[in-house]
């Protein structure tokens, strides 16, 4: 069960990854070692996934964005799309979805002539029948923080310091 200092650090390392634990340490009262073993828990307990860069695709000339759904001709390949997907680079996303398609995926290509060939090589794959693709257009929004309550530890409520046992 998270508790509130937990939800502070989930919420402030969601805002900026590379805040450093002295910082953190400072704000919620605790010492360095505490918060960094509280940062350890929530890694080791997969609440936490990593830490990474956000990169601008573009700028590494990736320019063609795209939605494809993958409408599968039978659920006895649907883990093998999936395999396929986590191999091929270009695939940034790949989720199993209700609806028209078993498949939804988010990828980045150079220009629409790898996009093509991607996806010929993706209605290749086994078990899929067709696709169905719309061109990303612009991005407003994008990975946004989880909504973590509460988000800020007001000064009156910082906890006490842990005892380092």
């Amino acid at each position: 069960m998270l508790d509130q200092i937990d939800q502070f650090l989930i919420s402030a390392l969601q805002e900026n990854g590379r805040r450093k634990k002295s910082d953190l340490a400072r704000e919620i009262g605790m010492s360095v070692p505490a918060v960094a073993e509280r940062m350890k828990k929530l890694l080791e307990m997969g609440v936490i996934r990593g830490f990474t860069a956000q990169i601008d695709p573009r700028k590494l000339g990736l320019d063609v964005g795209a939605v494809i759904t993958i409408i599968s001709a039978r659920s006895t390949k649907y883990s093998a799309v999936v395999e396929q997907a986590r191999q091929h680079p270009e695939v940034l996303e790949c989720m199993s979805v209700t609806g028209d398609g078993s498949h939804l995926l988010i990828v980045r290509t150079a220009n629409t002539s790898s996009l093509e060939n991607l996806l010929r090589e993706i209605q290749a794959w086994p078990g899929v029948n067709r696709t169905e693709t719309r061109l990303i257009l612009s991005h407003y929004k994008q990975g946004g923080p989880l909504p973590v309550a509460p988000a800020a530890l007001k000064p009156q409520q910082q906890p006490k310091e842990e005892s380092e046992a």
